[in-house]
């Protein structure tokens, strides 16, 4: 039981660090950079804004406890878009290899802190 919080909390830590903490702290900081990842593949400057809330409270929603189960669900499904969605951008844009593989290793951070998620709540 122990191992699998372990392994939950350090995936989730990981998430909330590049998912909430890093984007949120550009945000905050640094905006002049807020659209160096969207601008390039094409997106408007609003949309870096609303992805960055979004990641913020989606991962606010996976990492605090009392967050009822549906909305831990769809915290984790609107990450896994946003990752999903980032891959086929950098695929079909600019065919980076490290800007695609990027977001599927933090896909598979994040499907761990899913799996785990579960495991928690059914042993716990």
């Amino acid at each position: 039981m122990k191992k699998n919080k372990v392994i939950f909390w350090v995936a989730t830590g990981i998430i909330l660090l590049w998912e909430g903490i890093m984007p949120l702290g550009t945000m905050l900081f640094a905006p002049e950079y807020v659209n160096m990842g969207t601008k390039p593949l094409g997106y408007p400057d609003y949309f870096a804004y609303a992805l960055i809330i979004c990641k913020v409270l989606g991962v606010f929603a996976i990492s605090y406890p009392k967050t009822p189960t549906r909305l831990k669900e769809w915290a984790y499904a609107g990450l896994t878009f946003s990752l999903i969605f980032a891959f086929i951008s950098h695929a079909c844009v600019d065919k980076n290899i490290g800007y695609m593989v990027m977001p599927l290793v933090v896909l598979g951070i994040l499907a761990v802190s899913y799996v785990y998620s579960k495991k928690i709540q059914h042993n716990g």
